[in-house]
């Protein structure tokens, strides 16, 4: 079965006081990124680039310093790529209609 390309946006929210906090990003048990949140007052709209085989995969967020903070993710969307997601991070990749020439 052949992989597909799919790019996801998610807005990325976090308040914090004292040292800014380090946050980890999966799809399913995979770690795409671990970053310190710099901004203040300031959200992200992340963009994940995942190149997987048709089927179900999570995106979940998680603070690693959790003293101080809080985090909270919203505005899930696919902007390319054979797939569809929901708004608690699950995402329905499908295969392609098409073959590479």
């Amino acid at each position: 079965m052949r992989t597909e390309f799919v790019l996801t946006l998610i807005d990325v929210h976090c308040e914090w006081s004292g040292e800014p906090p380090r946050y980890r990003c999966y799809v399913n048990d995979e770690l795409f990124t671990e970053r310190t949140w710099i901004w203040n007052k300031h959200y992200l709209e992340e963009q994940l680039q995942i190149l997987a085989r048709p089927g179900e995969y999570r995106i979940h967020y998680e603070l690693v310093d959790t003293e101080n903070a809080l985090m909270k993710t919203n505005n899930f969307r696919i902007t390319h790529g054979p797939a569809s997601v929901d708004q608690k991070g699950n995402i329905t990749i499908q295969g392609s209609t098409h073959e590479n020439a």
